[in-house]
């Protein structure tokens, strides 16, 4: 009998609640950023154990929200992996300055340190480390590098002079609830970026959110305010403090931009955040699950737990063993024909149309794609049955053992 199964990749968790919150939102009058949205960043705050977050549409606002504050553009380099998504280092590019893009360590998904500290020069203002799958970066290597190199930095203004070295910018649309070292995903960096996007651990539909251990020399306040002013059109009041008797007169305090977060997504955000550990848990145990039922003879899973680190468990992505591109991508399509979705995170960013047209050559990054070559992501969520992973994996490891055995 043929099983006749319809495994999605990564389908939202919503249950009743969000959805009776974001009624509630609907009822309320009042759906654009305003008190859910404010509730939602206290939240945050809270849970990360920071003064201030700043919840925006999408974490690539989030960072180049965050370059732009820091004066960043024309110019300047901003270091970032080559081996993510686009997002991290087309914000680079909005703003002005020049990507400088690096292979990752061999046989890691983590930026090649070394080369990363051997690009820092005069220009270099900031450094974008990626948080792949969830799984934190070395920032303790990161910060030892940028303080090694600072007789190199030159500021071009007060924030930067306060700083004193290349700003640490983490990218970390995938580490939301991640620790290193028994420090939190938000707390490790000088300015971290979120994600909530649909396909996210905790999701706003669309949305992401900044934090920062670093104010450059301003009060939480002050800096909160001014990344409001940058998504709200450099508008000195939002809507909410407008709508009050009276209040209508509002200055354009600079040409700002428009990434703001609305209460319909904050809604859903308060009940993820009130449901994220039971979800961090269980995409735990579905973790756990799949590395005892995958093949190690013919399978590398990426690790999420170790002595002094445990990822979020956003993505689960594994390199076949052996396998060349071709065969990778025919697994692929023979996962789909079994009703399993599966991904590859990430082709590098040498190899899209827009980076070749700016200069970068994939032969330059020989160690991203030798991971990418045989790289695929499975499903992995917390609406994920066991019965489902037992069936994935069945039918993965029976996959590849029929393809190495097709070759000629």
């Amino acid at each position: 009998m043929i099983e006749n199964r319809n495994i999605p990749f990564s389908p939202p968790d919503i249950t009743e609640e969000e959805i009776s919150c974001v009624v509630d939102t609907l009822r309320s009058g009042w759906i654009t950023t305003g008190p859910k949205t404010k509730a939602f960043e206290s939240e945050i705050a809270k849970y990360i154990g920071v003064k201030k977050a700043v919840c925006l549409n999408s974490a690539t606002a989030a960072l180049e929200n965050a370059l732009r504050i820091l004066g960043i553009g024309p110019g300047d380099e901003v270091i970032t992996t080559a081996y993510t998504y686009t997002a991290s280092a087309s914000v680079i590019h909005h703003v002005g300055a020049k990507i400088i893009l690096i292979d990752t360590c061999e046989h890691s998904f983590e930026i090649d340190y070394n080369q990363m500290e051997n690009a820092i020069n005069e220009k270099t203002k900031a450094i974008i480390p990626v948080d792949i799958a969830g799984v934190i970066c070395d920032y303790n290597k990161i910060f030892e590098i940028a303080e090694r190199k600072k007789n190199l930095y030159k500021h071009n203004n007060n924030r930067q002079k306060e700083i004193g070295r290349v700003a640490v910018i983490a990218d970390a649309a995938h580490s939301f609830g991640a620790y290193l070292n028994g420090k939190i995903s938000g707390m490790l960096a000088d300015i971290t970026c979120f994600s909530f996007h649909a396909v996210k651990n905790l999701t706003t539909a669309e949305g992401g959110a900044i934090v920062w251990t670093n104010s450059f020399g301003l009060s939480d306040d002050d800096l909160y305010n001014e990344f409001m002013l940058y998504s709200l059109h450099g508008q000195s009041k939002d809507a909410l403090s407008k709508v009050k008797l009276g209040s209508w007169e509002y200055d354009i305090v600079y040409p700002g931009y428009k990434s703001n977060m609305t209460d319909i997504q904050a809604s859903i955000g308060i009940v993820q955040l009130k449901r994220y550990k039971g979800m961090l848990l269980k995409r735990c145990e579905n973790f756990k699950l799949y590395n005892t039922l995958l093949d190690n003879k013919i399978v590398d899973v990426m690790q999420h737990k170790g002595a002094n680190f445990e990822s979020s468990y956003h993505l689960l992505v594994c390199n076949v063993k052996d396998f060349s591109l071709e065969e990778r991508n025919h697994l692929i399509d023979v996962l789909a024909l079994k009703g399993i979705s599966s991904n590859v995170h990430y082709k590098p960013l040498p190899l899209m149309t827009a980076y070749k047209l700016l200069g970068f050559d994939i032969g330059n990054y020989p160690n991203a794609y030798k991971k990418y070559k045989n790289v695929i992501s499975l499903p992995l969520y917390s609406t994920l049955s066991s019965d489902d992973i037992h069936y994935i994996c069945k039918n993965f490891n029976q996959s590849v053992y029929k393809i190495l055995g097709q070759r000629k």
